[in-house]
């Protein structure tokens, strides 16, 4: 027997990889304004009603209630990337939410999941063979961004009740 809270979506399939899909994109377009040389500020206040005002995007999930269990996951990659290398962290997560946005399409169109992540698995190989000495900062770091997502993507166990 599942316990869980009332009102929890138990839904599964189709549905529900859109809707982890959708949470995720509102995530990125609260960060979205944030990056870049024109990058505008937050003003974010909480429930005490204590306001704080920054662009940087490992602040503004910290400070940002998120329950979605797919958008948490978003949030947990950026802190990895914060731990890790100290910046970057509204850049992974606008990089992580535009590849979701694209494969949005693939997934109402039934196509498996198995199958898209082979897709990024196979199209990281083949940066790394058409670019193997002559990858810009920027490029380096989107296959660093893959491999990290590659690293911490999440797998179901199916014969696992919870």
């Amino acid at each position: 027997m599942v316990l869980l809270k009332e009102g929890t979506d138990t839904s599964q399939g189709k549905g529900q990889l859109l809707s982890n899909i959708s949470a995720c994109l509102a995530i990125s377009q609260t960060l979205a304004t944030t990056l870049g040389p024109r990058g505008m500020d937050k003003l974010i206040v909480n429930d005490r009603g204590e306001a704080q005002i920054t662009n940087d995007g490992a602040t503004i999930l910290k400070l940002l209630d998120i329950v979605h269990p797919a958008a948490r996951t978003l949030v947990d990659i950026a802190r990895a990337q914060d731990a890790e290398v100290g910046d970057g962290t509204t850049s992974v997560v606008l990089i992580a939410a535009q590849l979701l946005k694209e494969i949005k399409g693939y997934i109402e169109e039934d196509m498996s999941p198995h199958i898209i992540m082979k897709g990024f698995r196979q199209a990281a190989q083949l940066v790394r063979v058409v670019f193997p000495n002559t990858l810009l900062l920027v490029n380096l770091h989107f296959i660093q961004c893959i491999d990290r997502i590659e690293e911490i993507q999440i797998s179901i166990d199916r014969s696992d009740p919870e």
